[in-house]
């Protein structure tokens, strides 16, 4: 599913996608294609967002675009799965 059909599904909500097609550019990964599994109420979507499975993030759908940046940091620790 396009990101601007969940957009339309879900109007100002966070949901958790499955990333299903992307491609980088620079620092960001540009997500064309996502597989929505819920819409996550506000004041449970942090603890969404650091509990997701590899491929799958907590997102707004008042952006227009989903896009996620990539830390290059090598001193931020990530906890590998």
């Amino acid at each position: 599913m396009k990101w601007q059909e969940v957009r339309e599904l879900f109007p100002n909500q966070f949901v958790l996608v499955s990333i299903l097609d992307f491609h980088e550019e620079e620092d960001k990964k540009i997500i064309h294609e996502v597989a929505p599994f819920r819409s996550i109420p506000e004041e449970d979507a942090n603890m969404e967002f650091f509990n997701a499975a590899p491929g799958n993030i907590v997102y707004h759908t008042s952006n227009e675009e989903c896009t996620v940046h990539i830390r290059k940091d090598p001193l931020m620790k990530v906890k590998r799965i």
